[in-house]
């Protein structure tokens, strides 16, 4: 599937704006960045930067932003549709957007966020 960085960026922040409110109201010093591919050469969907919430303790004072990053080209390797990437794009952000939260893999596959 082709798609230009823009395009995959505005899709993104669309389903972003479509996650519930009890999700992304706790998201506290985060910020949601897409990229083409990781560094490192990866097959990753989306990765979680930062410290958990529930790891946070004294956390926030000066500290930089945690950053979800959404993969561009994986995403568009593994989908043929629009309304696939866009189920696939969700599926990401809940899952990154988990980790923020202290859910681990085992548990976010348990859930079908993975």
């Amino acid at each position: 599937m082709e798609m230009s960085a823009d395009a995959f960026e505005e899709l993104v922040t669309d389903e972003l704006d479509r996650l519930p409110d009890e999700m992304v109201a706790g998201l506290d010093n985060v910020v949601f960045v897409v990229e083409d591919e990781p560094e490192d050469g990866s097959d990753l969907f989306g990765v979680y930067d930062g410290v958990a919430a529930t790891e946070r303790g004294q956390y926030g004072f000066g500290e930089l932003p945690d950053r979800i990053v959404v993969f561009r080209k994986q995403h568009l390797l593994e989908c043929d549709t629009v309304e696939e990437l866009r189920d696939e794009v969700h599926t990401t952000l809940v899952h990154e957007i988990g980790h923020f939260y202290g859910i681990d893999d085992e548990r976010l596959h348990e859930l079908g966020w993975a």
